[in-house]
Parts: C-alpha cells; structure tokens; sequence
C-alpha cells in the first residue's frame, strides 16, 4: 500500500509542476521560499499562488484530524478508508478544472489532498515515512543501512532497503506523471486516484485500515 500511495505521490508531484503552472504541491518548504521570493521581488499575484497551496496543506492536516478524532470506525471501514476516499474525490475534481486562470485552485486542492495522505498515512511495515516527500526517506534510509551495514545487522540494512523502495516508487509514479501529462494535460491526475483506490482496495483486503 505504501509503494502505491508514494506512487500516487509522485505522480501529483509532475503533474502540478508540468501541468499546473510550476508549483510543487506535494511539500510545501518550495513553496514557501518562492513565497518568500515573490515578496521581495514584488510579484504580489503569483505570490499568493504559492500562498494558497501552504495554507491548504496546513488546512489538510486539521481535517485529517478532525475525521481521525469523529470517525466511527466499523470492523471493515476505518477513518483512514475515509480519508482515502476524499482523496480520490478531490483528484478526480481537479481533473475537470481547465488550465490556465484554475491552476491555483487545482494545486490547492492537491496540497490538501497530500496533506490527508501525509498525516494519515506515516508507517510502513512499522517505520515513519512519507508519500508525498522524499526528503525524509533519503536520510532514514541511509542512516539504517549505514547503521545495519556497521553493525552487521540484516534488519537495519533492509529497514533502509525498504525507505529506498518507497524512493523509487515515488520516482516511478513522477516518471508515469510526465507520461500521463504528455497524453491528457488537464486529466493526467486521475492516475493517482487510479494509485489511490487500489491503495485503498488493499487496505480493505488486508485488514480494515488500521488503528
């Protein structure tokens, strides 16, 4: 389910970057250094572009919580289904909003969206990682194979093999992004609600979402 949700990552990463105007809406430590550039240089208008997709991710992650903190979680339906779900909804959303004047309220929608997945989703196979931003995997995958390969120790070189993994899908799910958006400009996104709701088929199949 991670390699698919790093996918998906991956995915709205190009997409925004190559469809929507050159915003990165995944992580928004960018966007908040064009924010800042942008002020300096007096561009008030495309300032706010870059504005609006920080104060979504900030927004994203209340509502993560907020559903996590009210969810009535069922044997076979727990809030991270629900998350997954809306999710899948507000991509598909952006899928129909022209390019062009609705770019920034398509890359705000997507930094909402990867903050849910973000907050939501910070585990795999037991270790804290992320789906929408690579940064973090990079260093604890090297730190564990640094330690494992030092210390002669088999679970920390595959704990880093495994942070690797998710690197490489998210890459691959960037590589599909160009591809998608060479085909369909304006609707190449749906690829990660596709990614999305496998990834929440499987977590039906497995075993309820979680705790």
């Amino acid at each position: 389910m991670g390699a698919l949700l790093a996918a998906a990552g991956g995915l709205l990463d190009a997409y925004t970057y190559l469809s929507r105007g050159g915003v990165f809406a995944n992580a928004e430590t960018g966007n908040m250094v064009l924010f800042g550039v942008c002020l300096t240089q007096g561009q008030w208008r495309k300032a706010v572009g870059y504005l609006f997709p920080i104060l979504a991710f900030a927004l994203g992650v209340l509502a993560a919580e907020f559903i996590r903190e009210h969810h009535r979680s069922g044997p076979k339906f727990h809030w991270r289904h629900t998350v997954l779900l809306a999710e899948a909804a507000v991509v598909c959303a952006v899928a129909f909003l022209p390019r062009g004047d609705w770019d920034p309220l398509a890359n705000t929608l997507v930094a909402f969206v990867c903050a849910l997945q973000v907050e939501t989703f910070r585990k795999v196979r037991g270790n804290p990682f992320a789906t929408t931003m690579c940064t973090g995997n990079l260093r604890s995958g090297t730190e564990a194979i640094y330690h494992g390969l030092t210390k002669r120790e088999r679970a920390g070189v595959e704990k880093g093999l495994c942070y690797y993994g998710v690197i490489a899908c998210f890459i691959a799910g960037a590589a599909l992004g160009v591809l998608l958006t060479k085909l369909a400009p304006q609707r190449a996104v749906l690829g990660a609600a596709v990614l999305q709701l496998a990834a929440f088929g499987l977590m039906c199949r497995e075993d309820g979402g979680g705790k």
